[in-house]
């Protein structure tokens, strides 16, 4: 049996996190948990701003971050489709690694706003996504990201596509 790992996402909107965390969860036989999926359905309809999706992504975190622990624990590898775009959100997310005690991998999907933005719209138009994003949000959540550093104790995939 292959020893557990904990997979994280990091990248901006329509980067292709959603699309890799699915294909790693296959790959490796792994349990997919994505934040964009239980936002919507434990919320539905109640995400109409940013600051209505942090207060509720918190309260996600507080419910899916034991059973990711346990289910690692138990000896499953896990793909957290969970946003690692902060180094706040790292250190959390890492720290669920550290408190099963086994190996994490932080897959950074490297990509340019515009061909990010480019994304998003088609996304959008085919409505392919829990959530749609308006250009201003794109930019205001993007304001926030800041690409992982192995200066934060941690290890990095880069993905590029």
């Amino acid at each position: 049996m292959t020893k557990p790992m904990l997979h994280l996402m990091s990248g901006k909107i329509a980067s292709g996190k959603s699309t890799l965390a699915k294909s790693l969860a296959s790959e490796r036989s792994a349990i997919l948990m994505s934040e964009d999926y239980w936002l919507s359905r434990i919320y539905p309809d109640q995400i109409q701003s940013v600051a209505d999706y942090v207060r509720l992504a918190r309260q996600i975190r507080a419910l899916v971050g034991p059973l990711v622990i346990d289910v690692l624990k138990a000896g499953v590898t896990v793909v957290l489709d969970f946003p690692a775009n902060t180094p706040e959100d790292r250190q959390w997310l890492r720290g669920l690694a550290d408190a099963a005690e086994i190996p994490h991998c932080f897959h950074y999907i490297e990509v340019d706003d515009e061909t990010c933005r480019g994304r998003l719209h088609r996304r959008n138009g085919r409505a392919e996504h829990e959530f749609t994003a308006s250009d201003a949000e794109f930019d205001l959540i993007t304001s926030y990201f800041r690409a992982p550093d192995t200066n934060e104790g941690i290890r990095i995939e880069i993905h590029r596509f």
